[in-house]
């Protein structure tokens, strides 16, 4: 790859901080060099070395969306600001081609001394504009932020959403070439949130983007690679779907212990019942190509999963309105999500859900059994099995593939153990559709234009 091509190269980057038990301590440290230039010997270190980064090396493509997603201290955030000369390397180097425009912690770069008004001239004149540009593009900028008086007004009386409307609104009009967020947008309220996607949507079709965030729904939606930081090293760079997968399934990990290969039962009444599979187009007369048909393929018992092991699912199926298994669906029409399980341990209060995802991974919809069963939780004892059904129409799909992913978890929404998360257990494929917008459609009741 040409170096002109390059927007950002990151290599072999590392930050270390040096942790001090006491103020005395860092006192000491400082003279120790001197004692040991008089005395001649190595002198004590009265510091802990703490990296929160370590060898970190990728490269971003000049025009590419990449993601970033880790815990909360796994280094994202120091590497961001690495990459924004805001903090220096303890070793490795960075190198950036075009005007970096960057969101990063809440307020930074402000004064909250000055009004809103002096800290967008400040603001934007460090991001490379004239005063002649900035005046240009003030009215333009107030207008995006949209605080009103209080641009007026010191920052210091801005709420946390005020100061990150001023901010973005800073940023989206100094003609950057590579834009750093970090996580600031989820402060903001859900309309100014749109306008920011609507911008950076616009801004992705020819700026560089680097996207921090914990929602990996969001590095998914907008990112074409993703990279995955832990305590500071660089875990797995790839696709954003099997970056998200992996991030997953090492957080429910780290909260309930390590995975278990889930056995791949084999039950007679798992199998498909007996009988031809039914083709539901075959029950419609109007074959125009404004029919959404979905083709739906077998449950895959081994796709990629994780979980504690104290139980699992051992079948997925859709099913039409009588029970019959389905080799295909239309859109719009009743259809019966069936999860099967079976338990490897004593059980309480099992939870069973599932999420429609796009070909990129990103959830579309979804739901679980949690809100149906709490007043009456389940008691589940080993070898015991169990199944969970969804009733719902299914809804109108673009054109392209789909997959179903699956979860058995026990506990509550907020506190619970990741029994078994499947993904991609069972697969669909639009092949026609009536949708002309949106991630899905809604089959309507009626749709008609009259003069009144």
């Amino acid at each position: 790859m040409s170096s002109n091509d390059i927007a950002i190269r990151v290599q072999n980057l590392s930050k270390c901080y040096q942790i001090y038990d006491t103020p005395r301590d860092r006192l000491k440290q400082f003279f120790a060099p001197r004692l040991q230039s008089l005395v001649g010997q190595t002198s004590k270190q009265y510091f802990r070395e703490f990296w929160a980064l370590k060898d970190i090396s990728f490269e971003i493509k000049k025009g590419e969306t990449v993601g970033i997603i880790g815990r909360n201290g796994s280094g994202k955030s120091t590497l961001l600001q690495i990459i924004c000369g805001t903090l220096t390397p303890t070793s490795g180097s960075v190198e950036t081609r075009g005007r970096i425009a960057a969101l990063l912690e809440l307020g930074s770069g402000f004064n909250p001394e000055f009004t809103g008004r002096e800290n967008v001239y400040m603001n934007a004149a460090v991001l490379g504009l004239s005063k002649e540009e900035i005046d240009a593009r003030f009215d333009d900028i107030a207008a995006f932020a949209d605080i009103g008086d209080f641009i007026e007004q010191p920052v210091k009386t801005y709420s946390s959403g005020m100061t990150v409307r001023l901010a973005f609104a800073v940023i989206a009009h100094v003609d950057a070439d590579i834009l750093v967020i970090d996580e600031a947008l989820s402060v903001g309220d859900a309309f100014f949130t749109q306008k920011c996607m609507r911008f950076l949507r616009k801004f992705m079709e020819k700026g560089t983007v680097l996207f921090v965030s914990h929602d990996t729904g969001a590095v998914i939606n907008f990112c074409q690679r993703a990279i995955w930081l832990n305590k500071g090293i660089s875990k797995y760079q790839g696709e954003p779907k099997d970056v998200a997968q992996k991030y997953l399934a090492e957080l429910y990990e780290s909260q309930q212990g390590e995975s278990v290969a889930v056995p791949n039962v084999s039950h007679s009444d798992n199998s498909l019942p007996t009988g031809q599979l039914r083709d539901m187009r075959l029950d419609f007369i109007n074959t125009t190509n404004h029919r959404n048909d979905i083709e739906l393929f077998s449950f895959v018992p081994d796709a990629a999963s994780f979980g504690k092991g104290g139980g699992n699912i051992t079948l997925v199926q859709l099913l039409d309105e009588t029970g019959q298994p389905l080799a295909w669906v239309v859109g719009g029409e009743k259809v019966r999500l069936i999860i099967t399980c079976l338990a490897n341990t004593n059980m309480f209060s099992p939870i069973i859900g599932f999420l429609v995802n796009d070909r990129l991974g990103q959830p579309i919809f979804g739901d679980n059994t949690f809100n149906f069963s709490k007043q009456s939780p389940l008691i589940i004892s080993s070898g015991e099995k169990f199944e969970a059904e969804f009733e719902f129409r299914m809804p109108i799909l673009p054109m392209g593939d789909y997959s179903i992913t699956v979860a058995l978890a026990e506990g509550t929404q907020q506190d619970h153990i990741q029994h078994h998360w499947v993904h991609d257990a069972l697969s669909l494929k639009s092949h026609s559709s009536s949708v002309s917008t949106g991630l899905v459609g809604v089959p309507m009741s009626n749709v008609s234009v009259s003069v009144r």
